[in-house]
């Protein structure tokens, strides 16, 4: 093949077209290295969604402890919570803590 054959072939008339030759590296530009490239738009989309995630796992978390508040209004529950979570008792009593051996031999 001659060098005029091949210039004749479509794809290369196309390839070599001014407007393909500038349009090809500027686009590699904006999708790979510019600071506002995909890639970066893509790992800020997920650290968005683990945000979100962090935010209703906290909302949950706050939901409950209403919850809770408001069941410890009552003193029998407080002091149910003040035995069962801090192990405090009263003057006269004393506290047997049972372990349970869960490991199997």
């Amino acid at each position: 093949m001659t060098l005029k054959e091949i210039r004749k072939n479509s794809f290369i008339k196309i390839i070599t077209n001014v407007f393909v030759l500038i349009l090809v590296p500027f686009l590699i530009w904006m999708f790979f290295f510019d600071e506002n490239s995909y890639l970066v738009h893509h790992k800020f989309n997920n650290e968005i969604e683990d945000l979100e995630s962090t935010i209703s796992f906290y909302k949950n978390k706050i939901e409950e402890d209403k919850a809770t508040i408001k069941k410890l209004q009552d003193s029998l529950q407080l002091e149910r919570f003040a035995r069962e979570k801090y192990l405090m008792k009263k003057d006269n009593e004393d506290i047997y803590l049972i372990e349970f051996d869960t490991i199997k031999k």
